[in-house]
């Protein structure tokens, strides 16, 4: 029971808050190295292929234990499907850090968990009672959680904690430079990308319950398509030699943490579900301010304060709202077990009864 417990409740919460915080260390490290002049058209077919070779020995170190069924066209179509969403979204995703910074990043995660309880209703994957306590929960806790990123990104207020170096000077002549509204966009159409990716990766692993091979083919999808239509954008030669320490270091780490990020996330998803994934977004914006401060010497404003507890508020009531889902769920599943058991034990009072007495 505990340990059925801690796999299906603590584990998933552990993991999906170390990603987000690996997501926003990666947005960091490429804002660095765009700074020193990296294209992201360079940047996203290393990232995707270095993730690729590092998840290939891992599939003959662990390989699958369930029996899967063999790859066929509708099978392979939407996991080719599924690395043009990633690559739609990287590229949308990395050209907006570039027009503005990766604490704007962070707050437009947000949308996610909005645009995939919207299609997770529209494919009939969610379920919604206006009068449900439930629903509202998740609801009104989605618009807080916006809310507060809105606060993050529009109000800064006085500083909290001051800290001025010379990364942060870049990155604010950078952010200033940058049309914000383009950047945005952007970022808000690569989350629109990501939410349709959990949708339709929701699909794949009722197919194919492999999550390690899924999350390979995935990163292979994605470094076939990324890497001729980045070489077509970026045709000088010379760009794609990695010069600089911090652009070594991003490839690197990028391999790593896209790896990790798309392993748990799809694992999340065969787990708990694409909106119990996507909840874990407004989450990042408390992390990149922070990281922000400690790492790129960024200043703390109150506003980011007053934000991340907002979005926390707004956090809770989502995961209050699905852990009362699940445990309705589990109790009417219980329930209709203990129904079907029924018939068969009164079947056998009624043969005892006959035995006893046999002229009934």
């Amino acid at each position: 029971m505990a340990g059925n417990y801690f796999y299906k409740e603590v584990l998933p919460f552990t993991v999906m808050v170390m990603v987000e915080c690996a997501i926003v260390g990666l947005n960091i490290l490429f804002k660095a190295a765009n700074l020193k002049g990296m294209s992201y058209y360079v940047f996203i077919p290393y990232a995707c292929a270095t993730a690729t070779l590092l998840l290939f020995p891992l599939l003959f170190i662990f390989p699958s234990s369930a029996a899967l069924p063999s790859f066929k066209l509708p099978l392979f179509s939407r996991i080719l499907l599924l690395g043009l969403l990633g690559f739609l979204s990287l590229i949308c995703g990395y050209q907006g850090i570039q027009y503005s910074s990766p604490t704007l990043a962070s707050a437009m995660s947000n949308l996610t968990p909005a645009f995939t309880f919207i299609l997770a209703i529209i494919f009939r994957m969610e379920r919604v009672a206006l009068r449900s306590t439930i629903s509202q929960a998740k609801i009104i806790g989605t618009i807080v959680s916006i809310s507060g990123a809105l606060v993050i990104v529009l109000y800064k207020g006085p500083t909290v904690f001051p800290s001025v170096s010379s990364i942060s000077l870049k990155l604010s002549l950078g952010s200033s430079e940058s049309n914000w509204i383009i950047g945005g966009l952007l970022l808000s159409l690569e989350y629109l990308f990501v939410s349709i990716w959990y949708i339709v990766q929701t699909s794949v692993m009722k197919m194919y319950p492999a999550e390690l091979n899924v999350v390979f083919f995935y990163n292979l999808c994605t470094t076939l398509i990324s890497l001729p239509v980045c070489l077509l954008a970026e045709s000088n030669l010379s760009s794609w030699r990695l010069k600089p320490i911090v652009a070594v270091v991003a490839v690197i780490y990028s391999g790593f943490a896209t790896s990790f990020s798309n392993f748990v996330h799809t694992w999340g998803v065969h787990i708990k579900g694409p909106v119990y994934v996507a909840v874990f977004k407004p989450f990042s914006i408390a992390v990149a301010a922070f990281m922000s401060t400690i790492f790129l010497g960024e200043p703390l404003y109150l506003g980011s304060v007053i934000g991340a507890t907002i979005l926390f508020i707004g956090f809770y009531a989502v995961m209050w709202g699905k852990a009362k889902e699940e445990a309705m769920r589990d109790n009417s599943n219980l329930v209709t077990s203990s129904e079907d058991q029924l018939p068969l034990l009164q079947s056998y009072v009624v043969e005892d009864r006959r035995k006893i007495n046999p002229r009934k």
